[in-house]
């Protein structure tokens, strides 16, 4: 029997060619953009899954109630750390980082600039990054160890053995290598090829080791494994009231555990509730593969049910001999899934071409593993959904003709099936056009992020990384800088332009004692303003011919705003408890994310928190030569590092990555869904012009002209479209409202939009509709109406 199935199917494809490659061609392009979305949306979900107690490790973080909300962030107090081994019996241990950031590794002649964290003894014993060489145990234990990964170790130490050798950080210290790291994989939330130890930090700085029982600086990353995940909310009660317990309550300040499976795909915190975050896109992506295999099924489903006349003698002929409904019902659907597992075979074929394209629009590097067995049940799982799904009602709607009416050729078959065709045709429009409005506002909402006034000036902007020689020499370094023709102001800052590295709280005169408000804080010293290009609106910047500058303050126009001063220069204003002077307000400036507003912004003189060198160079049409310079400059005075920058507009663009991704693979899903709509179209129209060829004929003889009869074909497919853009417009309109909901800053889903897509669909059916009733239309009618 199923050898019959075979090669009645074989028979078939290749007696109807065009019908054949449409069939297969549109499910091998929705079964392509499932793999791929597959691909992408496995991959989210198996972030850090290969940790082998992911599921029993979490984050500490904090919830703090002011602003009138409930505010949520992942740096918590230093104390906690110890205090969380014995907070609860559940708690095996715990464990403190602190990113190191970029910092320099020498040895011998060979300088790199890689990043990495300092740890404490516990770290690799909770998460258990897998080691080439030395004990989990011990390889942190000695202050001057230093644990790093085997690409880093093959950069530093090429063939020779690394283990015991030294490595140089930051040029202050030498650090021996106590084990090889295996490389981190892909879909890890901790990006490192290095580890230094704790103990390490306490030595080169003196701030950590004051910070070990002050419970206001929130600072540090706390981590803790429990001993069952099921614990989870009995430590969270347990640990509730312990920033409260220890002097934190001036305002509602609660710890909790943040699961590290969570940490990928559930870590955006509204009020104090957990959003979806990055799962909104697994979402929306799953939902987009299932949406665009269903119009490919359409397509199948139309196609076959549109044809049955040429099957109907077939289906008469087989009853006639003996054939159940059950048998003719298995044998459409074993048809169905043939044409299905070569669909799957073409599939993986297209993926294979596509996915190097594919990796650098995602940005990861992504590959289908054949050896995996997942894959495998995922395939024939498509194959088995997209065959049955495709073939069922023509299997059911063919197998119930009766084969007397059949073998009279009495039977009016296609008929009944004119409304679900119908139906179909108007879901694949309807989810087609929601498709394209979607990727037209994400469009707009990415343009009017990129249109708002940044507050500063990016061109010709840069940013070099700071360190302990050009602390040193900073004032000589800036001085040669704007002497030397290429640079046109310099300035130093706690963060780059593109970031915000401290939040602090304020007070002014006026302020309720019940309010608290969380301010950015920027530590710099002079030329702030001139050089980032930030509009000073009211005072003025901070300058060398003012030493009382140092006890003075300024602040944005957001903070301005919140404050509600009537004349604010001269104002006293209160910072950890001493009292500033207000010299100065600065126009807002984008530093944060571009999808919200601006908050209050305050900066201080303090040049001894200090973490980034920002140069403005000349615009004098000669870069390459100015970065030349400022690189002999800088060689000259840091001669230890690599000179390595960064140029503000460069960074600011790294905020798009992903609604920019999200907004790509929209837009090409959505061209793919159209086209597998179009393709389906377009082998409808021509099966419905070949049906009314004679109708077409007669008409022709009795004096329709060729555009009338192009008109009588294309008003019923137009009439379906019309009815889809109807259906999808409020759906697509509270869809997309919901989505843009999370974005601050948004665009309004705005009523002239829907009409244009609409009308751009409706040109496209038109015109795949319009070319085959013109063929038929221009037809000789004496060949169509000979036989009769």
């Amino acid at each position: 029997m199923l050898r019959n199935f075979i090669k009645i199917t074989l028979r078939n494809l290749v007696k109807n060619k065009l019908y054949s490659s449409i069939n297969i061609f549109g499910l091998s392009i929705g079964i392509v953009c499932s793999i791929l979305i597959w691909l992408w949306v496995t991959d989210e979900m198996s972030f850090d899954k290969f940790i082998p107690k992911y599921k029993n490790l979490h984050q500490v973080w904090v919830h703090a109630t002011f602003d009138g909300k409930v505010n949520t962030w992942q740096s918590i107090p230093l104390p906690t750390y110890e205090a969380m081994k014995t907070a609860h019996s559940s708690i095996v241990n715990s464990t403190v980082t602190g990113w190191g950031g970029d910092k320099l590794l020498t040895v011998d002649e060979i300088r790199v600039i890689k990043q990495g964290y300092y740890v404490s003894e516990e770290f690799l014993e909770m998460f258990e990054f897998p080691l080439v060489s030395g004990d989990p145990a011990t390889v942190l234990d000695d202050p001057y160890s230093i644990v790093i990964s085997q690409s880093l170790a093959k950069t530093l130490f090429k063939n020779s053995d690394p283990l015991g050798q030294t490595i140089r950080l930051e040029d202050q210290v030498n650090l021996n290598v106590t084990g090889i790291l295996k490389d981190l994989p892909n879909n890890s939330s901790f990006e490192f090829e290095y580890l230094v130890p704790w103990k390490q930090r306490e030595l080169l700085n003196e701030w950590v080791v004051n910070n070990k029982t002050n419970w206001g600086n929130y600072s540090f990353q706390v981590f803790v494994e429990l001993r069952e995940a099921q614990a989870e909310e009995a430590v969270n009660e347990a640990i509730s009231t312990m920033l409260a317990d220890n002097g934190e309550d001036d305002m509602p300040r609660t710890l909790f555990l943040h699961p590290m499976e969570r940490w990928r795909l559930h870590s955006n915190f509204v009020n104090g509730v957990a959003k979806d975050g990055r799962n909104d896109h697994v979402k929306l992506f799953s939902i987009i593969a299932i949406f665009i295999l269903f119009i490919a099924c359409i397509n199948f489903m139309n196609l076959a049910t549109a044809r049955s006349e040429r099957r109907a003698r077939e289906v008469g002929i087989r009853k006639s001999l003996g054939s159940t409904r059950k048998y003719l019902i298995l044998q459409f659907i074993g048809e169905s899934l043939i044409i299905s597992f070569i669909s799957f075979i073409a599939a993986i074929l297209i993926a294979e071409l596509v996915l190097p394209a594919y990796n650098n629009l995602v940005d990861k590097k992504l590959f289908i593993n054949y050896l995996s067995l997942e894959f495998w049940q995922i395939g024939f799982g498509i194959v088995a959904l997209t065959g049955i799904l495709a073939g069922s009602y023509p299997a059911f709607y063919l197998s119930s003709f009766r084969p007397v009416e059949t073998l009279k050729g009495t039977i009016k078959v296609g008929k009944g099936a004119v409304s679900p065709r119908k139906v179909l045709v108007i879901m694949q429009f309807g989810f087609s056009i929601l498709l394209l409005v979607s990727t037209v506002i994400i469009f707009k909402q990415i343009e009017l992020v990129k249109d708002r006034n940044l507050g500063y000036d990016q061109t010709n902007l840069i940013s070099i990384d700071y360190s302990d020689e050009l602390a040193e020499n900073y004032d000589v370094l800036k001085t040669q800088l704007l002497q030397s023709g290429s640079v046109e102001a310099v300035t130093r800052s706690n963060s780059r332009i593109t970031s915000i590295n401290s939040n602090n709280f304020l007070s002014w005169p006026g302020k309720p004692d019940n309010l608290k408000v969380i301010f950015t804080t920027i530590s710099t010293e002079y030329d702030y303003c001139k050089t980032m290009g930030v509009e000073v609106l009211q005072g003025r910047d901070f300058s060398k011919e003012f030493t009382t500058d140092t006890s003075a303050i300024v602040i944005n126009k957001a903070a301005l705003e919140l404050m509600g001063l009537e004349d604010p220069i001269g104002t006293s204003l209160d910072l950890w408890g001493e009292k500033r002077q207000l010299i100065g307000v600065i126009d807002d400036v984008i530093m944060g994310s571009p999808y919200q507003a601006v908050k209050p912004l305050f900066m201080i003189v303090n040049p001894n928190w200090i973490n980034a060198i920002s140069v403005r160079l000349k615009n004098n049409g000669s870069l390459n030569e100015n970065l030349k310079t400022v690189e002999s400059i800088f060689n000259r005075y840091n001669p230890a590092y690599p000179f390595d920058y960064q140029f503000a507009d460069v960074e600011f663009q790294r905020k798009f990555d992903t609604i920019n991704m999200t907004q790509r693979l929209a837009t090409i899903f959505s061209l793919l869904a159209i086209f597998i709509t179009g393709l389906g179209l377009f082998g409808l129209a021509s099966f419905t012009a070949e049906q009314r060829t004679k109708e077409i004929g007669i008409r022709k003889v009795l004096g329709a002209s060729t555009l009338e009869l192009i008109g009588l074909m294309s008003k019923d497919f137009s009439k379906l479209v019309l009815i889809g853009f109807l259906i999808s417009i409020p759906i697509t309109w509270y869809l997309l409202d919901q989505y843009l909901e999370r974005y601050p800053i948004r665009v309004d889903v705005q009523w002239w939009i829907f009409p244009i897509v609409g009308l751009v669909a409706l040109v496209f059916s038109l015109l795949i509709v319009g070319n085959q009733a013109s063929r038929v239309a221009r037809a000789n009618p004496a060949r169509s109406l000979r036989d009769e």
